[in-house]
């Protein structure tokens, strides 16, 4: 898929998780370009994200999901330096025992290692 076939196939999930979690285009609309509001909505969004996406097992991210994703989803161009920034920030989420927060602090993480192909919905 191109970067935009990708962000295409991702209105669905933006629109389901923008709902199920009662945040704005303001709030989440700019995370592709490094805004990060440290709300809870915005980070229980990310976590929706990362879970209609089948990155999330048993309650936390997975690394070797996201992986997956990454092969299947993403463009040739962009699959080796967003694994790497994958592998970069797969303790992040240790740190956290609620998904919404470990979700949010990994993204923030995947975008400030290479935020010229970070892609988010």
């Amino acid at each position: 898929m191109t970067r935009q076939q990708l962000k295409n196939s991702s209105k669905m999930l933006k629109k389901n998780c923008m709902a199920k979690h009662s945040v704005t285009e303001d709030q989440i609309g700019s995370i592709e370009k490094g805004k990060f509001v440290e709300e809870r909505p915005v980070m229980c969004y990310i976590a929706c994200i990362y879970q209609m996406t089948q990155v999330v097992k048993n309650n936390k991210l997975n690394y070797e999901a996201s992986i997956k994703q990454v092969d299947m989803m993403y463009p040739n161009e962009l699959k080796e330096s967003v694994k790497k920034s994958i592998d970069k920030c797969k303790t992040v989420s240790d740190k956290y025992k609620d998904l919404c927060e470990a979700s949010y602090w990994t993204a923030k993480c995947i975008y400030e290692d290479n935020p010229k192909d970070f892609i988010f919905a």
